[in-house]
């Protein structure tokens, strides 16, 4: 009964969170759930306190990373980069392709997949308008890169963040071990992407429509906050050589932006999304409850032990569809106690899994879910054939690529 109970109230927190519905909002909903897990004894109060704190240093570092990338929207770090993107593609699709990648590959790892999808994606449709290009191409290179690009940092996906701590290395080993993973992931999404979209990315010849021009004056590059984000990845880069948590260098650009530019109180704690932390706590709550009995176990039964590359590709691959089927964070929270018992190999391989495998439905990731909102704002349709289409020629072909390239780099590194 109560992991039927467990696996009832994360069917509904997720099913919420995938409605996005005013009525029932997905932290709603979650904190509804762990709390009739504590009220039914399906987890006792001492457990519930273990997932929260094992996430709070987690949620507080994420908290912190969304009021940097705020800052630097607030900054105007991507009207100046959509700018530079217009002016470097001289109104050439294939090329502006090439900035878009570039664009979300670095704000991906940089700031998190979801400065990507919520701050760079808007941009990239109105660039695209003022080069007439067809947007599909570009805005679903958003979509994968949120994803895929995920790979290279503990701070680019809260997945990442999460299995940080269980891979027991520093952050510069967690960048150099992934590197390569991440971009053959990149080399391989240009190839297939830039492939499926060939015909879209002709160049357009004629004149420009009303209104699509670009600027006469451009925003200049804000070097200030330019300047705060190199700062703060190289403090992330020497904090295990410091001694010193990496949530307080993201603390520190976080308010180094915001003392610049002080926003308005509420908006400031809007920055940090309340109510996803709030609903991530939560679910962790949950999770841990239907780990209890039994899914732990379960999972535990089918990850191969191990970190050769037969058992990396397995883990990578199981990863991928746990994703796809319960969305890849309660995935990773799921995953990760189990992997960390085969060492750090088998904790970055079901990041290749939980971070790549989203690109193949939209319930893989809640990006992935925001994205396809986002895209209807700007009045266009997704169309879940061709999504799924793109994700069944990418996912598979980065996911063996990329864990192959992981266990090079194991031995390598």
């Amino acid at each position: 009964m109560s992991e039927a109970i467990a696996l009832a109230a994360l069917a509904a927190s997720l099913a919420a969170a995938i409605a996005r519905s005013r009525r029932a909002p997905d932290w709603a909903v979650a904190v509804a759930g762990a709390a009739v897990l504590v009220a039914t004894g399906a987890i006792s109060l001492d457990g519930a306190r273990r997932a929260f704190d094992r996430l709070g240093p987690t949620v507080g570092f994420l908290a912190a990373l969304l009021v940097l990338a705020d800052g630097c929207r607030r900054a105007g770090v991507f009207d100046a980069l959509g700018a530079l993107i217009a002016r470097g593609a001289s109104g050439r699709p294939r090329r502006l392709l090439a900035l878009v990648f570039a664009a979300a590959a670095g704000t991906t790892a940089v700031l998190s997949l979801d400065a990507t999808v919520v701050l760079l994606t808007p941009v990239v449709f109105a660039t695209a308008a003022r080069v007439r290009a067809d947007p599909r191409p570009h805005v679903y290179a958003c979509s994968h890169l949120a994803n895929s690009a995920s790979l290279l940092l503990p701070v680019s996906n809260l997945t990442n963040l999460l299995a940080f701590a269980a891979a027991g290395i520093s952050f510069t080993r967690f960048a150099a071990l992934m590197a390569l993973p991440w971009m053959v992931a990149l080399a391989v999404e240009w190839v297939v992407l830039s492939r499926a979209f060939a015909g879209a990315l002709r160049p357009v010849r004629g004149r420009e429509p009303p209104g699509a021009a670009v600027p006469a004056r451009e925003p200049a590059p804000p070097a200030y906050a330019l300047a705060v984000v190199a700062l703060t990845l190289a403090g992330f880069a020497a904090s295990s050589a410091l001694r010193v948590a990496p949530v307080w260098f993201a603390a520190a650009g976080a308010g180094a932006l915001t003392v610049r530019r002080p926003p308005r109180p509420l908006e400031l704690a809007l920055a940090a999304e309340p109510a996803f932390l709030v609903f991530v706590l939560a679910l962790g709550v949950i999770v841990a409850a239907a780990g209890e009995h039994g899914l732990s176990s379960l999972i535990r039964s089918l990850l191969p032990p191990g970190d050769g590359l037969p058992a990396l590709l397995g883990v990578a691959a199981i990863s991928a569809v746990l994703a796809n089927l319960v969305n890849n964070l309660p995935a990773t929270l799921i995953v990760v106690p189990v992997a960390a018992a085969s060492g750090t190999g088998a904790v970055l391989a079901m990041l290749i899994g939980v971070g790549v495998g989203p690109n193949l439905s939209y319930v893989g990731s809640l990006a992935t879910l925001l994205w396809r909102r986002i895209v209807h704002a700007h009045d266009h349709d997704t169309d879940i054939a061709e999504f799924t289409l793109l994700g069944v020629r990418t996912v598979p072909a980065v996911l063996v690529a990329s864990t192959a390239a992981l266990w090079l780099a194991l031995h390598v590194v």
